[in-house]
C-alpha cells in the first residue's frame, strides 16, 4: 500500500580521495554536506588555511580532481514506489555514478538535481561522485571561446565561464580557496507521488485587509485527492480539498499542475523590523490516494505589499521601497558568504548574524552577486526578524559569456532559485548582477540603452546584457510575485552607473577612486547607496588567531598584509589615518585608529544620507559594504569572521535609531587650503525619524571647549519641538566663528519625556589637530551597567568586549555633564574596571 514519501539524508559513511591517485587510501568524511578543504583539514593533510600564510599551502588542492564515495542499502517496503537520489548542490563539475552507471553530470554549483534510480538500485549500492578541478575547467572553457572578451575585476578570467561561487577564485576581502564536494545535502527519496513545488500568488485588497489569489501545486505521480490549507498560529484561515476528477477528469498523472483559488480575510500584515510585526502563515499541501497521505509540502510565508517607488522629482528619479503603504528607509548592510568553506555555516550562525542586524537597527541586507543563493535558514531568519532582502543573481564584476549550454544552465539556475525563494516575505528585490555594468563601462564594451533587441545583444561585445535585461526579468515575471527586478547593482536606466540622480549607486570615491575625504560622504550619495565603505582591522583577539608567530604581531607584518586582500590597502589605510589622526606604531593603537577611522567615515555617510531621506526621499537606502567576513582578516566588514563587532557597528546603530538627532558642521578641506582654517563655518542640527507618527521632543545644544571642557557659550534648548513622522526635521542652523571661538564640540541631545534617547557630537576636523590630553575619564560598573563620564570632551571611547558579553553601546563620544550608560548582558563575567581605549589616550598597550 502506498505510504507518505520518505526523504532520508545520506550524511554519514562517506569517504574521499584524490581522483588522480587511484591507489590512494580512502579517507573518512565526518559528514555530508562538505567540501574537500574541510575534509583535508579534518584528516591532518592540510593545515588551517585561515591561519598565517597557510592559504598558500592549500593551492595544490584546486589543481586536483576529487572523488567522494558512500554506500547505502535499498529502502524497505518500497514496492510500487519510485526511488530517487536528491542532490541539493554539487560543487561544481560533478559526474555521479551509481553502481558503476553514470546517472548525472553537472557543471553548476547553484543547481539541485533529482535523479530517478528506481531501475538501477540494488540491495546494496555504491554511490561515487567525481569532482573535476573548477579552476582548470574554467581555464579550458576560456580557451575554447576566444571570441568572447573575458574581462573582469577580481580573480581570473576563467571564473566567468563557470557557475560557481565567484569569490572562491579570491576577492579583495577573501582568500582563494577553490572548493569541491557535495556542498549541500544528498538525500534518498522513496515516493509513490511527489509534490515538486507550490506557488502562492496573491494580491492584497486596497485596504490591505484581504489576500486573494491562487495556490499553484506541481505534482508528479498518481493521486486522487489534494488538500490545501493556510494556518495562522493555531487557526486554519483557509482550507480546501479537491478530488482529482474536479480538475482533470481522472486520476492525476505525471506533471499535473493543480491551481486552487484562495481568500484570507483580516490579514495580519508582515512588516520590516521597526515598522510592525512579522506574522507568518503556514501554507500546507497534502496529496492523498485511497485516503493515504502520499506527500506534503509546507512553507511559512507572510502577506505584504512591496513596491519599488521610482518617480520623477526635483533630484531626478526616486528609488526607495514602500511596504504596506509605508515608505521604508533601508538602512542596512551588504552580505557576503559567512565562510569560505560553506558547509560550516550553521542555521545558528545565520541567526546570530541576522540578530546582530536587528540589534544594529538595520532593516535591509543585500546578498551580493559573487557568493551564493543562501541557505533556507538565512531567508527564514530574515522573515522571522523582519529584515528585507535585496538578492543579487550570481554574477559579479565581469563580462559573462552566453554560449547555448551556459545560457541553458543559467536559465535553470534562475528558475530553481527564484522558485525556492519566492515565498519569503522578506524578499523585495532581485538584481541581475553586481558591478557588471561598471565592467562594461571601464572596458568600453558595446552597449546602447536605446537598442531593445535582445538578439542583437548576443552579438555584441557585451552579450551578458541578455541575461540581465531579458532572461532574468522574464523568469521573475513567470516565477515570482510581488518582488521587484533591477538589472544590476549599480544600474542607472541608461545613464552612467556613477549618476547620482537615478537608480542605485556604489560610491567608492572614498577609499577607492579619488580617495575623497570621508567627511564629504553626504555630498557623494545617490538615490540608493547600495555599496560604500572603509576598511578596519578586526579586534586583537581575531588577529591573534590568524597570526600565530608573535614576531608577526605588528601592523605592517607580512602576515597582517596577507590577511588584507585589498589592492593598495597599505597606502589607503595610511592615507586616511595620516589625514585624520596621529598614528602610533604599536599594534593595539593601530587597530584602534583604523577602527575609529571606519567608525567616523560610516557615521558621516549614514548620518548625512539618512538626512536626505526627508528631502523628497532623495536617498532611499544606505547599505554599507560589508556586514561580515568569510575568513579572519582585515576588510570593510563592520563585524569580523568570529561575529566580533567593530566600533562602527555601534556607530551605525546610533545613526539608525528610530529617533536620531544629528549635528554636523560644513566640511572645510584642510588639505586644499594648506591647513589654513576657515574664518567661519556653518552647522546644522536635525532629527531623523522612522516613526509613523509625530513626536514632541526637546533638543539640547551645547558648545564645549575641547581643551578645557567648559561651555564656551550658553546652552540652547529647543522645547516641545514637533518631529515629523518618517522624515527629517531641521532643528537649528548657525555659524561658528573659527577666529574668535576656541576649538569646541557641538554636543546635542534629544530628550523624550525628559529622558535622553539620542546623542550626537560634532568635532572640529581633522581630529589630529586637537589636543586630547587629560580627558578625566571615569568608567564605573554596577548592577549590570557601565557608567561613563568625562571631564573634557572625549572621542571614541571603546570598552573592551568579550565573546560572552554583549554591550548595548560602544565607541561613544563623552562630554562633561552627560553620563553615558552602557548595559552589559551575557553569560560571562563582566570585568570591572574594564579595559578601554579613547583617542589620544597616553598608552594603549
Amino acid at each position: 500500500m502506498p505510504a507518505v514519501a520518505q526523504r532520508t539524508p545520506l550524511e554519514l559513511g562517506w569517504s574521499f580521495r584524490s581522483a588522480q591517485d587511484g591507489n590512494e587510501d580512502w579517507k573518512p568524511v565526518a559528514r555530508v554536506p562538505t567540501v574537500v578543504h574541510q575534509d583535508l583539514v579534518d584528516n591532518g593533510v592540510l593545515s588551517d588555511p585561515f591561519r598565517d600564510l597557510q592559504e598558500i599551502d592549500a593551492e595544490w588542492v584546486e589543481e586536483r580532481s576529487w572523488t567522494y564515495r558512500t554506500t547505502f542499502s535499498s529502502p524497505k517496503n518500497a514496492e510500487g514506489a519510485s526511488v530517487y537520489l536528491l542532490f541539493d548542490g554539487l560543487d561544481t563539475f560533478a559526474k555521479v555514478q551509481l553502481n558503476n552507471a553514470v546517472i548525472l553530470e553537472s557543471n553548476n554549483m547553484f543547481l539541485s538535481h533529482r535523479v530517478d534510480i528506481t531501475k538501477i538500485i540494488k540491495n546494496e549500492n555504491v554511490l561515487v561522485i567525481d569532482f573535476d578541478s573548477a579552476m582548470l575547467r574554467g581555464r579550458a572553457l576560456k580557451d575554447e571561446h576566444p571570441d568572447h572578451k573575458f574581462v573582469l575585476f577580481n580573480g581570473e578570467a576563467g571564473r566567468l565561464a563557470v557557475r560557481k561561487a565567484q569569490y572562491h577564485w579570491g576577492w579583495d576581502w577573501g582568500p582563494k580557496l577553490m572548493t569541491a564536494g557535495p556542498w549541500r545535502p544528498v538525500r534518498l527519496e522513496v515516493s509513490w507521488a511527489n509534490i515538486s513545488g507550490a506557488f502562492v500568488k496573491y494580491e492584497l485588497s486596497q485596504d490591505l485587509k484581504q489576500a486573494k489569489g491562487d495556490i499553484s501545486v506541481d505534482v508528479e505521480g498518481e493521486f486522487d485527492e489534494i488538500h490545501v490549507s493556510v494556518r495562522f498560529q493555531d487557526d486554519v484561515v483557509f482550507h480546501k480539498s479537491k478530488m482529482a476528477f474536479e480538475f482533470c477528469g481522472a486520476a492525476a498523472s505525471l506533471g499535473q499542475k493543480v491551481i486552487i483559488p484562495f481568500i484570507v480575510n483580516d490579514i495580519n500584515l508582515w512588516f520590516p523590523a521597526g515598522y510592525g510585526g512579522q506574522p507568518l502563515y503556514n501554507v500546507d499541501v497534502y496529496i492523498l490516494k485511497d485516503g493515504q497521505t502520499l506527500d506534503t509540502w509546507s512553507r511559512k510565508t507572510g502577506f505584504r505589499r512591496s513596491e519599488l517607488v521610482q518617480i520623477a522629482d526635483s533630484h531626478g528619479q526616486s528609488f526607495y521601497f514602500r511596504i504596506n503603504g509605508i515608505d521604508v528607509f533601508c538602512g542596512g548592510s551588504c552580505w557576503i558568504p559567512a565562510d569560505s568553506l560553506l558547509p560550516r555555516i550553521t542555521a545558528d550562525k545565520y541567526r546570530k548574524w541576522m540578530e546582530l542586524m536587528v540589534q544594529g537597527n538595520q532593516v535591509m541586507t543585500r546578498v551580493w552577486g559573487g557568493g551564493i543563493y543562501e541557505e533556507d535558514a538565512f531567508y527564514d531568519t530574515c522573515d522571522e526578524l523582519g529584515i528585507l532582502v535585496w538578492q543579487d543573481f550570481m554574477f559579479a564584476c565581469g563580462n559573462y559569456p552566453v554560449w547555448p549550454s551556459l545560457m541553458d544552465s543559467v536559465r535553470e539556475e534562475a528558475k530553481q532559485n527564484v522558485r525556492r525563494l519566492r515565498h519569503h516575505p522578506s524578499m523585495v528585490i532581485f538584481a541581475g548582477n553586481n558591478e557588471d555594468y561598471q565592467v562594461q563601462e571601464s572596458e568600453n564594451l558595446e552597449y546602447s540603452y536605446e537598442d531593445k533587441d535582445p538578439e542583437s545583444w548576443l552579438k555584441s561585445t557585451y552579450p551578458a546584457r541578455y541575461y540581465y535585461e531579458h532572461l532574468l526579468p522574464q523568469i521573475i515575471s513567470q516565477e515570482s510575485d510581488g518582488v521587484a527586478y533591477w538589472p544590476g547593482s549599480p544600474f542607472s536606466n541608461g545613464k552612467p552607473t556613477p549618476d547620482p540622480t537615478v537608480g542605485d549607486l556604489h560610491q567608492w570615491n572614498v577609499w577607492h577612486g579619488m580617495q575623497r575625504k570621508y567627511q564629504t560622504f553626504n555630498q557623494l550619495g545617490g538615490r540608493f547607496n547600495s555599496e560604500f565603505g572603509m576598511e578596519a582591522f578586526p579586534v586583537l583577539q581575531t588577529i591573534e588567531y590568524f597570526v600565530t608567530n608573535p614576531d608577526e604581531l605588528f601592523p605592517q607584518s607580512q602576515t597582517m598584509d596577507f590577511h588584507n586582500k585589498a589592492d593598495g590597502h597599505e597606502r589607503r589605510i595610511a592615507t586616511y589615518l595620516v589625514e585624520n589622526f596621529r598614528p602610533k606604531e604599536d599594534l593595539k593603537s593601530h587597530i584602534y585608529l583604523t577602527q575609529l577611522c571606519q567608525s567616523e567615515a560610516l557615521s558621516y555617510a549614514y548620518r548625512g544620507w539618512r538626512r536626505q531621506w526627508g528631502q523628497e526621499r532623495r536617498c532611499g537606502g544606505v547599505l554599507v559594504w560589508q556586514l561580515n567576513d568569510c575568513w579572519p582578516g582585515t576588510s570593510w566588514s563592520i563585524v569580523d569572521y568570529f561575529l566580533r563587532k567593530k566600533p562602527s557597528f555601534y556607530t551605525i546603530a546610533r545613526t539608525l535609531e528610530p529617533l536620531a538627532v544629528a549635528v554636523e558642521r560644513e566640511h572645510h578641506d584642510w588639505s586644499v587650503c594648506h591647513a589654513r582654517p576657515a574664518k567661519t563655518s556653518s552647522f546644522a542640527v536635525w532629527v531623523a525619524s522612522s516613526k509613523q507618527m509625530e513626536f514632541r521632543v526637546d533638543v539640547e545644544i551645547r558648545y564645549i571647549s575641547v581643551k578645557t571642557g567648559s561651555d564656551i557659550k550658553s546652552k540652547i534648548l529647543k522645547s516641545d519641538v514637533s518631529i515629523r513622522a518618517n522624515g527629517t526635521t531641521e532643528i537649528l542652523s548657525g555659524n561658528i566663528d573659527n577666529v574668535n571661538e576656541e576649538p569646541h564640540v557641538i554636543a546635542v541631545r534629544l530628550l523624550l519625556d525628559g529622558a535622553c534617547v539620542s546623542r550626537s557630537v560634532d568635532w572640529p576636523q581633522p581630529l589630529k589637530y586637537l589636543d586630547f590630553s587629560e580627558r578625566g575619564i571615569k568608567v564605573e560598573f554596577s548592577d549590570g551597567l557601565y557608567r561613563v563620564t568625562a571631564e573634557k570632551p572625549t572621542k571614541g571611547l571603546v570598552l573592551e568586549e568579550s565573546d560572552d558579553i554583549t554591550l548595548s553601546d560602544n565607541c561613544v563620544d563623552v562630554v562633561p555633564g552627560d553620563e553615558i550608560i552602557i548595559q552589559a548582558t551575557g553569560t560571562g563575567t563582566v570585568v570591572s574596571p574594564p579595559g578601554y581605549t579613547y583617542l589620544g589616550q597616553p598608552q594603549c598597550d
